[in-house]
């Protein structure tokens, strides 16, 4: 990492590994290995970003009283005084909080809540009625919302212990992160412009109403009805202006198509909810489309409709087969399109404060294809029992980038040999777009 010029590495803390049972004595082996891991990203000069729960709630909550589904992680039983998950954030905030100063509490709970408690693909594989999924236990229609709303409560419990009794202290930041996607519709009907602006609600409405206005999105309350919690004025108050920033991730595209018959089901899910259809540029190369300019829209939208808040692209970045060759040009030439993307926001106004690649490492994806698909910038034998490591074309190019602030030449001339068909490509869509998001 240092090798490489990294300035900031975000990385996740396990609570399970930290505090076995969820809730009670801490493990001193997991305290030392994150205060070796935070240690020697300091040592290097690398600022570590923090991020409390990334899919991985311990299994002993699950097993007690259903994790996230119930309001017991965020209150307690009743003769608990902190709540679980306020109480396993106390103690990172108390543990690492000297050297930590940004705070990320849950990584995408609404692919968590939609994907764990609707579709059943994702940890805890709870569903009803999924197209993709045979689940043993949940409920489509409640749990995605109960779960979302008990999350939210959770981050708003761990930020007001945060504010009042940390960062002034050690003059850190608390936030979320969400996925996001380039939401484009279907067609250019009114239909289908409107449901994709109701996908926008569902998708980071959902959070961000409640962070900046202390409720739900309106349309939300009139499709999911009594389904859908409600807040107290007390939890409205402690949910409204709590981040400081927001982390959002970012890949892909999703066209959206109106679908009220699904408003007609007598039993409807999170999903059915939405009342849409949905298709996403997948491609059959193993490579994701370069669409700076729907994230450049994503940001623009966050700004005029949530305030400036803080940005950091915590999750951008180019998938490649896993075996594949370590020249991965597709993936320097996205890097190199976002990267300039970032600097064409930040002089039309947006607060990005920071940019994120996934990742630095191949690893497993759980969203997606295993082993099958990797991100890294850095090559990993995953049959090799020592797991050996080779830096690919991009971790060059990267490092070259993060130590000169500049184009290497040799990475220059190779991109130049593909612009015009990539311009091409930007204005096509470009013009296609225009009627539809203006």
């Amino acid at each position: 990492m240092a090798n490489i010029g990294l300035e900031a590495y975000r990385f996740s803390i396990s609570w399970s590994r930290l505090i076995p049972d969820g809730k009670g004595p801490i493990n001193p082996k997991g305290l030392q290995f994150y205060n070796n891991l935070i240690n020697e990203l300091i040592r290097h000069g690398i600022q570590p970003h923090v991020t409390l729960h990334h899919f991985d709630l311990p299994q002993t909550l699950e097993d007690e009283y259903g994790g996230w589904v119930s309001r017991r992680i965020v209150y307690g039983s009743i003769t608990s005084t902190l709540k679980d998950f306020t109480a396993y954030a106390d103690v990172c905030f108390r543990e690492f909080g000297d050297r930590v100063k940004h705070w990320t509490t849950i990584n995408e709970p609404n692919i968590l809540a939609w994907f764990g408690y609707d579709f059943g693909v994702l940890p805890p594989q709870r569903c009803s009625r999924s197209p993709i999924a045979n689940c043993s236990r949940g409920n489509s229609t409640t749990e995605p919302y109960l779960a979302t709303h008990h999350m939210l409560l959770a981050h708003a419990s761990a930020a007001r212990l945060y504010r009042k009794t940390y960062q002034n202290l050690q003059h850190g930041f608390i936030g979320f992160n969400l996925l996001t996607f380039g939401l484009v519709p279907k067609t250019n009907s009114s239909e289908d412009i409107r449901a994709t602006r109701r996908v926008q609600d569902f998708l980071v409405g959902w959070f961000m109403d409640p962070f900046t206005f202390g409720d739900y999105p309106d349309i939300m309350k009139k499709n999911a009805g009594s389904r859908l919690p409600f807040f107290t004025k007390k939890e409205s108050n402690m949910v409204k202006g709590s981040i400081d920033f927001l982390g959002i991730n970012f890949y892909y595209t999703l066209y959206i198509k109106n679908s009220p018959s699904s408003l007609k089901m007598e039993e409807r899910d999170y999903n059915a909810d939405m009342a849409i259809e949905f298709e996403r540029n997948d491609t059959p190369t193993h490579q994701i489309p370069i669409t700076t300019w729907r994230l450049q829209r994503i940001l623009d939208s966050l700004k005029n409709n949530y305030g400036n808040i803080p940005i950091y692209i915590h999750e951008n970045g180019q998938k490649t087969s896993c075996n594949s060759s370590l020249d991965d040009w597709s993936r320097v030439k996205y890097l190199h399109a976002y990267i300039g993307s970032m600097h064409d926001a930040l002089r039309k106004g947006s607060n990005v404060r920071g940019y994120f690649v996934w990742s630095f490492l191949d690893g497993l994806e759980l969203v997606g294809n295993g082993y099958e698909e990797c991100f890294g910038l850095y090559y990993i034998d995953f049959q090799d029992p020592s797991l050996r490591r080779k830096p690919k074309l991009s971790a060059e190019w990267y490092s070259s980038f993060l130590n000169k602030r500049t184009m290497n030449p040799k990475f220059h001339m190779e991109i130049e040999k593909n612009t015009h068909a990539l311009s091409h490509s930007l204005l096509q869509y470009n013009a296609m777009e225009g009627s539809f998001e203006s």
